[in-house]
């Protein structure tokens, strides 16, 4: 393997699901060397209006904290039949002390009777890296909103996100790691990073 692009970073982000899988991804893509965890940084207030100003918002103030080169996403799910709901207010769909069980309980409740359930998950990520460049990637996994919960798998929607008539609750977390958009949006990150080195 390649010497890693970063040497060492902090994902910065506080929910430990997210911070597993994108550990997952950055390591097969030999993108950091070591993952620097157990830092503190003062809570990121995301109220920019897009994903991608929300990863900026959180991949900065973890760089400027720490000291060290930091790795952010955010990521949307937009629903066709709701115009694109719930979009940047993903993780808060259901409110401000939203839980992954009352944000999918609020989405099945806005579908129901609807037979449109076309969805797509977006994920934007930023990396800073050690001279202070930002580099920008996206990925997208389109699918369904099921009608019921599926699966045990995963977190946040994805017991009812269904791609090729499954969900991905219901994939394992190497399959699901192989076509979600978080995968998709670090690959082209890695992408992007090579050819920065190059």
């Amino acid at each position: 393997m390649s010497r890693p692009v970063i040497d060492r970073a902090v994902v910065a982000s506080k929910n430990p699901d997210k911070i597993a899988e994108l550990e997952t991804l950055l390591a097969r893509h030999g993108l950091v060397r070591e993952v620097v965890r157990g830092l503190e940084w003062p809570d990121v207030v995301e109220d920019a209006p897009t994903l991608a100003g929300n990863a900026l918002l959180k991949a900065r103030q973890v760089a400027r904290s720490t000291g060290l080169p930091s790795i952010a996403d955010d990521t949307g799910l937009e629903v066709d039949a709701l115009g694109g709901a719930p979009g940047v207010h993903t993780a808060r769909y259901s409110g401000p002390d939203a839980t992954y069980q009352s944000n999918v309980d609020a989405l099945l409740q806005a579908l129901r009777g609807v037979e449109d359930r076309t969805a797509r998950f977006r994920t934007v990520v930023v990396a800073i890296l050690e001279d202070g460049t930002e580099v920008v990637a996206e990925g997208e996994l389109i699918g369904q909103i099921t009608r019921s919960r599926r699966g045990s798998a995963g977190f946040g929607y994805d017991p009812v996100f269904g791609v090729g008539g499954r969900t991905l609750a219901e994939m394992g977390p190497q399959e699901k790691d192989r076509v979600s958009h978080r995968a998709r949006a670090i690959q082209a990150l890695a992408d992007a990073l090579a050819t920065h080195r190059a």
